[in-house]
C-alpha cells in the first residue's frame, strides 16, 4: 500500500530548496539547502537523494520546482528551466540532474502545482473538486488542481504574471522585469521591498500603504474565481503566511467588488474560500511527495 512505501521529493524554491523523505505522506527526514547556482544547488540535492536511495527502497521521486519550467514530457527540453530572472538558472537541467542514478519512477511539476495537490489531498482542499494555491514570496506563482489533477496545457499556470485592475491612485510602476506591474511585480517580496522602501516585515499592518496590496490580492482572487471557479484559493509563501490582516482586508474588498455578481460570495463564504494553507510551510515539501505518489499511480 502507498502508506507503507518510501517516497523522496525535492521542493526547489527561489530562496531555499528542500529534499524530503517520507513513508506514505509522513515526512521522516527533511534537509534544506540555500538556492544558489544550479550546479551547486542541484548537486547538493542530488547527492542527498542518492544517499537515501542507497539506504532505502525509494518507490518514486517527486520534483516540485519553481518556474517557468518545461513540463511537456514529449519535448526534448522536458524538465529544463525556461528563461528566468534568477541568475544562471535559464536552461538548467533540473530533472536530468536530480534523477541521475536513481532507478525509480519520477514526476516533475511546478512547486505551486505540487503544493496545490498536497492541500487538495491532505489539507484545505479536502472535500472539494477544485483548488488554487498561490505562493507569495520571492515571486508569485499559482497552481491549480481540478478533480485531483494539476492543470497543464501550453505550459503551466502563470498567475503571477496577470496584469489586473489597479487601485485608483496607486502609482507604483511594478518590479517585474518582464511585465512591470503584473501581480508578481506588485506583491512579491522584492516588489514590496521596493514599493515600501524597506523590509516589508518592518512595516506595520496598520500602514495605509498595505491597502493597495490588499486591493491587488483581491483582484487576483477575483480573476481566479471568475476564470476557474475554484472552491478554495490558498495564499501561501513567506509573504502570504505572514500577514493575516492583509488577507482579511483582501477578502472584504473581494466581497465588496464581486459579491453582487457571484451569488455564493459573502463575508462568511469568502473566509472559507480565500484563506491560508492548512499545511502551512509543509505544503511545499508535501507537494513533492504528492507528485512522487502520482508518479507511481501513473
Amino acid at each position: 500500500m502507498a502508506q507503507e512505501r518510501v517516497f523522496a521529493g525535492v521542493e526547489l524554491g527561489g530562496t531555499k530548496s528542500i529534499a524530503v523523505l517520507a513513508r506514505g505522506h509522513d515526512i521522516v527526514e527533511q534537509v534544506a539547502f540555500p538556492t544558489s547556482g544550479p550546479d551547486e544547488t542541484l548537486g547538493a540535492l542530488a547527492g542527498r537523494l542518492q544517499e537515501w536511495a542507497s539506504s532505502h527502497s525509494v518507490s518514486a521521486l517527486g520534483i516540485a520546482s519553481f518556474g517557468p519550467i518545461r513540463l511537456d514530457a514529449s519535448a526534448p527540453e522536458y524538465g529544463r528551466m525556461h528563461e528566468t530572472p534568477k541568475p544562471g538558472w535559464s536552461g538548467a537541467p533540473v530533472a536530468e540532474t536530480l534523477t541521475a542514478g536513481l532507478d525509480c519512477p519520477w514526476l516533475i511539476d511546478t512547486d505551486v502545482n505540487g503544493a496545490a495537490l498536497a492541500e487538495y489531498r491532505w489539507g484545505a482542499g479536502r472535500g472539494t473538486t477544485s483548488l488554487c494555491y498561490v505562493t507569495v514570496g520571492t515571486g508569485v506563482g499559482g497552481g491549480l488542481v481540478i478533480e485531483g489533477q494539476p492543470v497543464h496545457g501550453a505550459m503551466h499556470p502563470e498567475l503571477g504574471h496577470l496584469r489586473l485592475r489597479r487601485m485608483a491612485g496607486d502609482s507604483f510602476p511594478g518590479a517585474c522585469r518582464f511585465h512591470g506591474d503584473c501581480i508578481e511585480g506588485l506583491i512579491s517580496g522584492p516588489a514590496l521591498a521596493e514599493r515600501l522602501g524597506c523590509d516589508p516585515a518592518r512595516v506595520s499592518s496598520h500602514d495605509p500603504r498595505w491597502e493597495a496590496v490588499a486591493s491587488d490580492i483581491a483582484e487576483l482572487a477575483a480573476a481566479i474565481l471568475l476564470t476557474t471557479s475554484a472552491q478554495r484559493i490558498l495564499i501561501g509563501g513567506g509573504v502570504g503566511l505572514a500577514r493575516t490582516a492583509l488577507l482579511d482586508r483582501a477578502r472584504a474588498l473581494l466581497v465588496e467588488r464581486q459579491g453582487t455578481y457571484l451569488p455564493f460570495l459573502d463575508p462568511a463564504t469568502a473566509k472559507v474560500m480565500l484563506r491560508t494553507p492548512a499545511l502551512g510551510e509543509q505544503a511545499g515539501p508535501l507537494g513533492a511527495i504528492a507528485l512522487a505518489m502520482a508518479a507511481v499511480a501513473g
